[in-house]
């Protein structure tokens, strides 16, 4: 966590002497008026942010204090880490970034607090994926906690799909997520037609495969895995049950003891460094792990899974405790992770911005042809590191944005088994 150096109000010492001629100074002059001779420095409001390495960036805390005049204090933690503090202590954070997942927890357990529509600039702008679920007439909602469903404060003080004043998250990053694979290894197949889940459990690559270590996300890639090769069938995998859970692990202990998992990663770096070293083949991804092992030349391909995406959408919430200047600070922020250039910026390592309309700008042709439309590269691009990731005549797999986010089948998920789930899954973990 960087440390930052607040300007201290300049102590002046005045003498007795000084003091007593000033004051006879202002007897006899004292139709005259004079400036004050103390000058006080402005102290810069920090305002704590609580997230994950996806989004708590040097690059962006360096511009936003640029651009706001405010010092941020980043906080990045592994997915786990960040909702459990979140959860025990909401004094610690102003703001709190994270995914959709998290959003029920928070919100039940009264540890952020509603956003007032009418203090974000840019609310007309963001696309209708988070207001109505869809980014497109045809494209699929997918199971579990859709971000829409959740998105407003009810009368009653429920989250709900009814359009409010109040609502629980600034909806701004999110993409979908899938596994990635070495090409060096593994031959390329086809998007949507012959890349699976089932990858993930592949006899094959027993002991070369890395798992994200996070209940209501690993959980699904693995969900999705079993289903795809035919392990075990659910009826709602948005809504599992308690049977289906126990089912679900009695087949992946079995796998975990036959040494099938090479690691269980907590952190987009980790995760690079699980395939920079070989200690993995195949694994679970973010977007920027594959933009930045692209980076150093490691052939990694995102898969666009047949069965659908695990789709996520970043979420920025705001500290039950946070008020007064740190609160407004916290809107001012709000409105600038939508005002362009962040979501410019979050483009060139894969990911998408509510509003993207607005960052277009900042992105040359060839950037938001390649990321956004799904078209091939017309020169080589680079990523959020300045290494070129993406090489000339690239099409990035999947397609366009609106093709990606019309096949999710699934969103990251607290179920109302979410206890019971956490549970199953450390005992998965330390099996």
């Amino acid at each position: 966590m960087a440390t930052n150096n607040l300007p201290k109000k300049q102590s002046i010492k005045v003498s007795r002497r000084q003091a007593l001629k000033s004051i006879g100074q202002a007897v006899v002059g004292a139709t005259v008026i004079t400036q004050a001779p103390y000058v006080f420095a402005k102290q810069r409001t920090q305002l704590k942010v609580l997230g994950t390495h996806v989004t708590l960036q040097a690059e962006i805390r360096k511009k936003a204090m640029e651009d706001l005049g405010i010092d941020l204090i980043f906080e990045p933690r592994g997915s786990a880490a960040v909702l459990q503090k979140a959860l025990m202590n909401p004094s610690s954070f102003d703001l709190y970034e994270q995914w959709s997942n998290s959003i029920k927890p928070l919100w039940t357990s009264r540890s952020i607090q509603s956003i007032d529509k009418k203090r974000l600039q840019y609310w007309d702008e963001i696309n209708p994926l988070c207001k109505t679920g869809q980014v497109a007439a045809n494209a699929s909602f997918g199971a579990g906690d859709a971000p829409y469903k959740m998105l407003h404060v009810q009368p009653d003080g429920k989250l709900g799909s009814e359009h409010t004043e109040q609502i629980s998250f600034l909806p701004y990053v999110h993409n979908v997520d899938s596994f990635g694979y070495n090409t060096n290894v593994i031959e390329p197949g086809e998007a949507y037609k012959t890349e699976s889940w089932g990858w993930l459990l592949d006899p094959r690559y027993t002991g070369k495969v890395g798992i994200v270590n996070a209940p209501t996300i690993g959980l699904f890639d693995l969900v999705l895995a079993t289903q795809a090769q035919g392990l075990v069938k659910f009826e709602d995998i948005g809504n599992l049950t308690k049977i289906d859970l126990d089912r679900l692990f009695d087949v992946l202990i079995d796998f975990k003891r036959q040494n099938h998992f090479g690691g269980f990663w907590n952190s987009v770096p980790e995760s690079v460094d699980y395939m920079r070293t070989n200690r993995v083949v195949i694994e679970s991804m973010f977007s920027p792990a594959v933009s930045a092992l692209n980076g150093q030349n490691i052939p990694v391909r995102f898969a666009a899974p047949k069965e659908g995406y695990r789709g996520w959408h970043g979420v920025m919430c705001l500290s039950a405790a946070s008020k007064g200047k740190n609160k407004d600070a916290a809107y001012d922020y709000m409105n600038w992770w939508l005002s362009g250039w962040p979501g410019a910026f979050v483009a060139k390592q894969g990911y998408y911005i509510s509003n993207p309309q607005r960052s277009a700008p900042y992105l040359s042709s060839a950037e938001w042809d390649y990321w956004y439309q799904g078209k091939r590269a017309s020169q080589d691009l680079r990523g959020t590191d300045n290494k070129i990731s993406v090489r000339q005549g690239d099409i990035r797999n999947g397609g366009s944005y609106i093709k990606r986010f019309s096949n999710v089948a699934v969103w990251n998920t607290a179920m109302p088994t979410y206890d019971y789930s956490v549970q199953k899954w450390y005992e998965f973990i330390s099996s």
